[in-house]
């Protein structure tokens, strides 16, 4: 690989991540880990956790 193709391979790579960072973020819910949901359930008494 050429210097000037690795220069330019590297500066399209900063620039799409970039524009990732800037981009909306999704719809997607944040992911809360099954022992903080056990642990919210607990607290508001919706139900016993479940032991594994």
């Amino acid at each position: 690989m050429n210097r000037r193709k690795k220069i330019n391979q590297l500066l399209k790579a900063h620039a799409k991540k970039a524009s990732a960072k800037l981009a909306p973020k999704s719809n997607k819910p944040k992911y809360i880990s099954k022992a903080d949901r056990l642990k919210l359930d607990a607290e508001q008494g919706l139900g016993t956790p479940a032991e594994d």
